[in-house]
C-alpha cells in the first residue's frame, strides 16, 4: 500500500502501519525506517489517537472468504474477520471524524460474503460514495494473474461510479501507456540456479501440473503463500529458454517415458522471492530483511497486493 501510494503521486504522509505479523512489520520497517509501525491487532488500536486520519487502505484477512478443498467459506464465522467488523462499526459510527478516503483490497468471494455487506452498509451509513472492482495486473500489461476484489469510498460526492456494478476495468486506464514487457524482464540473471531449481522429487511426481513460464512468457500465475512448498495453482515456475524450445523438449520427454533426467535437464526453477515481488510491481529498492527466510518471504509476497493496480485505484479515489 506504502509503495502505491508513491507510485500514485499522491501527496501523503503516514500516521502508522498496522498488521499482525512480526514478519511483515519487519520486513516494512526495514524498508521504511522512519514509519511508526504497530505490531498487532486492530481491535487495540485507541481510536481516539487516530482521529484525524483522512485514509485508511486495508487488506483484511482474506482466510475467510476462500475455500478450498478442506474448507469451506467460513466468512462471520471466523475470527479472523472480528478486526475487519471493528473497522465497519469505526467507520459507520464516525469514530474516525476526518476520515474521506477508503481503500479495501480481499480476495475474489470477498464479493458475496456476509462481511461484503456489513463493510457496504458502513460505508452508505456514513455517506460515503464507493465503486466495488474485481481487476487483475494482467489487465494491466503486468505479465501476472492476481485477480482480487477492491473498493475505494470516499466522501466527496463526484465520485460518479455505477455502485451497483463491480467493475472489472479502470476506468480511464490507457493500457498503450503501460509497455508490455515479457517475464524476463523480472528475472535476475545472477540468481544462482542451486537455490531454487526444483528437486528430483518434484519432477518425478509433480511435473504434469507445473506452470512454466518462459523467457518469452508475458503471463506468470497468481504467487500464493504456498510458493514453493505446494506445486499445484501456488504459482509458476521458470524455464530460461522460449516456449518453442521448451514445447520441443517436452515433447522429447514425452517420446521418452517421461524420462527425469530429460526433466532435470531443464533447470527449472522457482522465482526468488525478490522476482515474485518485481512482478507483482514492488520496486527495485524493496528488499527482505537478511534474517527472512525464503519461506517466510514467499508467505509475505502470498499475502500481498499488486502496487500497480492500487496505485491506479488510488489515482482515481483521489481523482478531483
Amino acid at each position: 500500500m506504502h509503495y502505491a501510494l508513491k507510485e500514485s503521486l499522491v501527496k501523503f504522509k503516514i500516521k502508522a502501519a498496522i498488521d499482525i505479523s512480526e514478519k511483515a512489520n519487519e520486513t516494512y520497517k526495514f524498508n521504511n525506517s522512519n514509519i511508526n509501525v504497530i505490531n498487532g491487532n486492530i481491535d487495540g488500536l485507541k481510536v481516539k489517537d487516530y482521529q484525524d486520519v483522512n485514509a485508511i487502505l486495508m487488506s483484511p484477512p482474506c482466510q475467510p472468504f476462500t475455500r478450498n478443498n478442506k474448507t469451506e467459506q467460513r466468512d462471520l464465522n471466523d475470527h479472523r474477520t472480528d478486526a475487519f467488523v471493528t473497522i465497519c462499526k469505526l467507520i459507520k459510527n464516525n469514530e474516525f471524524r476526518n476520515l474521506s478516503y477508503i481503500l479495501m483490497e480481499n480476495v475474489v468471494g470477498f464479493e458475496k460474503s456476509n462481511m461484503r455487506d456489513i463493510f457496504i452498509n458502513a460505508l452508505k451509513e456514513n455517506d460515503f460514495f464507493f465503486q466495488e472492482f474485481i481487476i487483475s495486473p494482467h489487465q494491466l500489461n503486468i505479465p501476472n494473474t492476481r485477480h482480487r476484489y477492491y473498493c475505494i469510498a470516499r466522501k466527496i460526492s463526484n465520485f460518479k461510479f455505477v455502485q451497483d456494478e463491480i467493475l472489472t476495468t479502470i476506468p480511464g486506464f490507457n493500457i498503450d501507456s503501460q509497455q508490455k514487457l515479457p517475464v524476463s524482464h523480472y528475472i535476475n540473471p545472477s540468481i544462482s540456479l542451486d537455490d531454487f531449481k526444483l528437486s528430483t522429487a518434484i519432477l518425478e511426481k509433480r511435473f504434469n501440473v507445473l506452470d512454466i513460464c518462459t523467457c518469452d512468457s508475458f503471463n506468470s500465475m497468481c504467487f500464493t503463500k504456498s510458493y514453493s512448498k505446494y506445486l499445484e495453482g501456488t504459482g509458476s515456475v521458470y524455464y530460461s529458454k522460449t516456449r518453442a524450445e521448451l514445447n520441443e523438449k517436452i515433447k522429447e520427454i514425452e517420446q521418452n517415458n517421461m524420462d527425469i533426467k530429460l526433466k532435470e535437464a531443464l533447470n527449472l526453477r522457482f522465482f526468488s522471492p525478490d522476482e515474485a515481488a518485481h512482478l507483482m510491481c514492488f520496486p527495485d529498492n524493496f528488499k527482505f530483511p537478511e534474517n527472512i527466510s525464503k519461506t517466510t518471504a514467499y508467505k509475505l509476497i502470498g499475502n500481498s497486493i499488486c502496487v500497480k493496480v492500487v496505485s491506479e485505484l488510488i489515482k482515481i479515489l483521489y481523482h478531483e
